[in-house]
């Protein structure tokens, strides 16, 4: 295996990385910054208000994407597995 083979498998597990994680933490942002602008024009200072929307979003979101990020991870797997296999002979 070549350090060029390496480095573009290393890149691409970062990349899948950051793809898979994208979209339970996107919609915490998003969800956590509704919730910070309803507690800032409403006065209500509970810390906990904005915890409980950014983990049901955050899930809902894994359920969504799940398939897709399953299928990424697969993918990915395989193509890491044929390398291995094709290195072995």
């Amino acid at each position: 295996m070549t350090q060029d083979i390496l480095l573009t498998l290393g890149r691409e597990a970062l990349l899948l990385m950051v793809l898979a994680s994208l979209p339970p933490i996107g919609a915490s942002m998003l969800v956590g910054f509704l919730m910070s602008l309803f507690q800032a024009t409403t006065q209500l200072q509970e810390s906990t208000l904005s915890v409980v929307p950014k983990l049901c979003a955050a899930v809902l979101s894994l359920v969504l994407a799940g398939p897709w990020i399953a299928g990424q991870l697969t993918l990915f797997t395989r193509q890491l597995l044929t390398l291995i296999a094709d290195v072995a002979l």
